[in-house]
């Protein structure tokens, strides 16, 4: 069967996302097919889009969504046709009306979480608890230095690290970000395009630094952040949007015995129970409103070109989510955004 997507057959700028049919079969033995309903859009889709992360070309872009199961292969069990699930990071390929996925990777999606607050929380969320649980133990007491505060991941690192009793710093480029990072829990927020965001922490923790900073800027930011640290404090890089950080040799981290890390979150969710307790951690925060997700921006899938621009321009505030009619299976098809930064 023939269904509509995005691919990109070359490197480049927004204008590669190309919005043309694709060819695609059955479910395999244990996979199932996924009508999608809601598709989440990632900082990371762009790195893939201008090659930044490889993937052999052509290739459909997208890593988070959320659909109801269309078609169950042979021997799969435990789910059905007309199940909502999610699935989120393997295997790429989210940006298309229906996708077919091993059964081991659906993540089901319970009856009070509706479509788009599911696919702007899965991928984000389970980032955020590998990062707050896992990568690094926030403890109450600790003080957290989080760039990126108003960002996808970041605001929800600012809702949870706040919820385990630590104080947050957060970095943000505006005012209007600053304001969104305070009601996401941020105690002190810094708005790094007026201020030196070093001084700033060396003055908010009387110069002692901060236990752990998570950081997913990348070059501008990577130095900086490696001074706020407290002696044995832990720099837990997960994002480079601004390039590469320039090299650190291991023999600098021995001056303050500092700890650098770049989880990913496939690693910690490689098993399926690995990934199930990942899940319901999220949505037990969301259940709970330790987690609230915005979502303030819409776009229908075919005009996903536009929505890479505008996250790239900063043109967003919250979550962004595509929305459209899509005539051919009669389906609302959304393309779901939370990266405001």
């Amino acid at each position: 069967m023939k269904v509509k997507a995005i691919r990109v057959h070359k490197i480049g700028g927004p204008e590669v996302l190309t919005w043309e049919e694709v060819e695609i079969g059955e479910p395999s033995e244990g996979e199932i097919r996924i009508k999608n309903k809601a598709i989440g859009v990632n900082y990371v889709d762009i790195y893939y889009r201008t090659g930044l992360h490889q993937e052999p070309l052509p290739f459909v872009p997208g890593k988070e969504a959320v659909g109801v199961v269309s078609a169950v292969g042979p021997g799969v069990t435990g789910i059905e046709v007309g199940d909502v699930v999610g699935y989120a990071d393997t295997p790429m390929g989210t940006y298309t009306e229906e996708q077919i996925i091993p059964a081991t990777l659906a993540i089901p999606i319970p009856p009070s979480v509706d479509h788009i607050t599911a696919a702007s929380v899965l991928l984000k969320g389970m980032t955020t608890y590998v990062l707050v649980k896992q990568a690094f133990k926030i403890q109450a007491g600790h003080t957290v230095l989080v760039h990126a505060a108003a960002g996808g991941v970041g605001s929800l690192l600012c809702q949870w690290a706040n919820a385990l009793g630590a104080t947050v710093i957060g970095t943000v480029s505006t005012q209007e970000k600053a304001i969104q990072a305070a009601e996401d829990g941020c105690h002190h927020v810094i708005i790094y395009t007026e201020e030196d965001f070093v001084a700033q922490v060396a003055e908010i923790t009387s110069r002692k630094g901060v236990h752990v900073v998570y950081d997913a800027v990348g070059k501008d930011t990577f130095k900086g952040s490696m001074e706020c640290l407290m002696p044995r404090g832990c720099m837990i890089s997960y994002g480079q949007c601004s390039g590469r950080p320039d090299p650190v040799p291991v023999s600098d981290l021995a001056s303050k015995s500092l700890i650098l890390g770049r989880p990913g979150m496939r690693h910690y969710t490689a098993t399926r129970d690995e990934l199930l307790h990942a899940a319901g951690e999220v949505f037990a925060g969301v259940a709970a409103g330790v987690l609230r997700v915005r979502v303030n921006h819409v776009y229908p899938l075919h005009e996903a070109a536009r929505a890479h621009a505008d996250l790239e321009a900063r043109r967003t505030s919250g979550s962004v989510a595509n929305e459209m009619e899509v005539i051919i299976i009669l389906i609302n098809l959304m393309l779901a955004c939370h990266f405001k930064r």
